[in-house]
């Protein structure tokens, strides 16, 4: 199976900036792609960014500008620099295993796998 665990969440002010970090560990040669993933309280979770391994991404609409999102294929590591946070930014954040390659027979018995979460509060 596959281990995500997120990093760098924290408390900022309304325009700061944090970089969160998801660390991948076990198959993670059947990982091809890799989202980030929000929820704040009393709301669905939703998207918000995701890279594959070619390098191809793509953004929420209410990212596009501030966020940026990263990939270290040697470290296994997903990054996501967020600049000018806002309120409305504050929820948990996590990564998921967006894309797998089932294709190869190795990877065909793995789940898609969600990290614990990491919390990140911005205050006005």
């Amino acid at each position: 199976q596959v281990q995500l665990v997120e990093s760098g969440g924290g408390s900022v002010q309304a325009g700061g900036s944090l970089r969160l970090s998801c660390v991948a560990s076990g198959f993670t040669y059947c990982i091809d792609g890799m989202s980030w993933y929000r929820q704040a309280p009393g709301k669905e979770r939703e998207f918000v960014s995701r890279i594959d391994r070619d390098g191809s991404e793509r953004h929420a609409d209410f990212v596009k500008g501030r966020f940026a999102i990263s990939q270290d294929n040697a470290k296994n590591t997903v990054y996501l620099q967020m600049n000018n946070l806002k309120p409305d930014d504050t929820a948990m954040y996590y990564c998921y295993t967006a894309r797998i390659r089932y294709s190869d027979s190795g990877c065909r018995n793995l789940a898609a796998r969600w990290g614990p979460g990491t919390q990140v509060t911005v205050s006005s």
